[in-house]
């Protein structure tokens, strides 16, 4: 299967599906002899994981990171890192009435299309299940990034139409102080009931997430196809359920002018305003990058659905297993794991184009 490879010096590839014995992955183009924090690692896939409260689904998986290769007492050899993720509560029967049927607003339908052939088992590898694999390698990221001063504060600004508006940055503490990950605690908890409420109705609701990346140097990104904000784009599209991304001003920049719009600068080449989210003419200008993913709602809804079966007959899907009401809480480190992946593949392409 094609499209399953992500970076060009930092690279991950994954393996596996949802219901499988392990989903995995290879992470090529890792700096050698940098000592890897294990346990922040497996913080960050504790962040991820299903089960973590009572508003997410209740499949119960420990997401424990096992590394085969590429590490060497606690640090990195330049080798290819290659890990799994052990599958430990899969529910395989939850499934079976979906051998012969599509759900609506799945990839049941495209990958039997496409492929003529699929894992009905919890949507197999269309599965959101994937992207735990996706934090393993963001988690490398960031320590990487850490080490020359660039860090990240990724939170949920939206749950249906509760929105917190900010663009600021924020510490973890904040972010981490609430089930429903919005640094604003009166917003919060006003989410966390919209969730809760639409949990008890069977239904799911989407939201968005934000993401401040701060003390990014100047000059990464390339000027016509590679652009940075262009794969920042793509890497958050590539996240189950994202519908939408938005850099800097985003949609809201059709209503402004010019001379509102524009970033006037200061002395020392930084700008008065961050309309640009960070990024100018496809490379970073020195600014937080500042973008917006939005997600929609979970397509698994605990109500019966019209849908049609594998002979184009008219059927009712109805709703079963462990899902969550809104993915989005359980999506801020997949965001910022990816957008992790994508700033320290552009560092490390940037560095070879001076002699």
């Amino acid at each position: 299967m094609a499209g399953s490879s992500f970076g060009t010096i930092f690279k991950l590839s994954t393996f596996g599906e949802s219901h499988e014995f392990a989903i995995g992955g290879v992470i090529d183009g890792v700096p050698a002899n940098f000592e890897l924090d294990i346990e922040a690692i497996q913080k960050e896939l504790d962040r991820r994981k299903p089960g973590q409260s009572s508003i997410v689904t209740q499949r119960k998986e420990s997401d424990t990171v096992q590394f085969l290769s590429g590490i060497f007492e606690g640090k990195t050899t330049g080798a290819p890192i290659g890990f799994i993720i052990p599958n430990e509560n899969q529910k395989s029967k939850d499934y079976d009435h979906l051998k012969d049927t599509f759900r609506p607003s799945h990839a049941d339908f495209t990958y039997q299309k496409k492929f003529g052939i699929r894992d009905f088992n919890g949507g197999g590898r269309s599965s959101a299940r994937e992207t735990a694999c996706r934090v393993v390698a963001g988690a490398i990221a960031k320590q990487l990034l850490a080490s020359i001063g660039i860090r990240f504060s990724t939170y949920v600004d939206q749950i249906g139409e509760i929105r917190f508006q900010s663009t600021d940055f924020f510490e973890p503490t904040a972010i981490e102080a609430n089930l429903v990950r919005c640094p604003d605690e009166k917003i919060a908890v006003e989410m966390e009931n919209l969730v809760r409420e639409i949990r008890k109705e069977g239904d799911t609701i989407g939201g968005a997430i934000r993401c401040v990346i701060e003390y990014v140097p100047i000059g990464l990104g390339e000027p016509v196809f590679d652009k940075l904000h262009a794969d920042l784009g793509k890497a958050m599209l590539s996240i189950n359920a994202v519908k939408g991304f938005e850099i800097g001003s985003g949609f809201d920049s059709i209503s402004m002018r010019g001379s509102q719009h524009n970033d006037l600068f200061n002395a020392d080449g930084t700008t008065k305003t961050n309309h640009s989210g960070g990024i100018q003419g496809g490379i970073s200008n020195g600014m937080p990058i500042s973008f917006r993913v939005a997600f929609k709602p979970v397509a698994t809804i605990m109500q019966d659905q019209l849908s049609i079966n594998t002979e184009g007959e008219e059927v009712t899907v109805s709703g079963k297993g462990r899902h969550d009401a809104c993915v989005v809480p359980r999506a801020v480190p997949i965001v910022e794991a990816m957008a992790a992946i994508t700033i320290l593949d552009f560092h490390l392409r940037n560095k070879s184009i001076h002699l």
